[in-house]
């Protein structure tokens, strides 16, 4: 019989979210005592131990590469992934009748980079993808690049693999679907990201605040992020997404975030109802 493992104490907590938030920028409130046990149990079964102390006395008993990796499986277990194709339309509304043709028509140079900065499984950079392509009488002989990032390297896993079933792929039309996707011959409730779309993402981990960004980017979705930092964090991500951008680019962030007493270096502008911010000039 499975030992059940017990909910964190208190104490337990403070170090975990003190680590978790040293080593991500994620900041955990102690009303998520039971979301972090029950995310931290995961790695508890996987390891074989049998209470969270232990766990906290392996991670630190750990060096160089060893305690790295396990560092990012703590964070990817940490981590909140669902998501769906189509996530908040408007947005897509607003790359597609917008954004795109802006890019396409004031560019002078023929690339085109948008980045996924939190991609979790993939289904926000593969419908970034999808949207392009429906669009790519705008980006005649244009070499496109979509990066999608995440903190969590099982979902970038999933989201290489490009199956995708049920509620994730239900907001996607059905001609759409045709188009873009393979019914799986295992499985035809399961549907395979078709090669065209597959082949226009590269996916990569990355940790906001310890790696390098990309640069020169034309279009940053970073949606229902900035939630999970507090304001520092949030400030120091919203500088280096500006040292990222292009002067002519765009910032996606989610419905209910801001960047209103986070940032002066980009202004607001609403698009078909989506939030969107534009890079102010730089000085100098």
């Amino acid at each position: 019989m499975e030992l059940q493992i017990k909910r964190l104490s208190n104490d337990e907590f403070n170090k975990f979210a003190k680590l978790i938030y040293e080593e991500s920028g994620i900041f955990l409130k102690e009303t998520k005592i039971t979301l972090l046990s029950n995310r931290l149990r995961k790695r508890l079964h996987a390891l074989k131990l049998d209470e969270f102390s232990d766990y906290y006395k392996y991670i630190h008993s750990l060096e160089g590469d060893e305690k790295k990796k396990e560092y990012e499986q703590l964070i990817d277990v940490v981590s909140t992934n669902e998501t769906y194709f189509f996530r908040n339309e408007r947005h897509f509304e607003a790359l597609v009748k917008y954004c795109l043709p802006e890019i396409a028509r004031n560019k002078r140079t023929k690339t085109l980079r948008i980045w996924s900065a939190a991609c979790s499984t993939g289904e926000e950079p593969y419908t970034i993808a999808i949207c392009v392509l429906e669009n790519k009488n705008l980006f005649h002989g244009w070499n496109i690049e979509i990066i999608a990032t995440d903190i969590a390297l099982s979902v970038l896993d999933f989201a290489a693999d490009g199956e995708y079933s049920g509620r994730r792929i239900e907001k996607v039309s059905q001609g759409n679907l045709t188009k873009y996707f393979n019914r799986s011959n295992e499985d035809p409730n399961v549907y395979q990201i078709k090669k065209e779309a597959k082949d226009m993402v590269n996916f990569y981990y990355l940790n906001f605040f310890k790696n390098t960004f990309p640069k020169n980017i034309d279009i940053i979705f970073c949606r229902n992020v900035m939630i999970y930092f507090d304001k520092d964090h949030q400030r120091k991500l919203i500088k280096k997404f500006y040292e990222s951008i292009a002067d002519d680019g765009f910032l996606f962030i989610g419905h209910s975030e801001t960047l209103h007493s986070i940032s002066d270096d980009f202004a607001y502008k609403k698009i078909l109802e989506a939030p969107v911010y534009v890079p102010k000039p730089r000085r100098g």
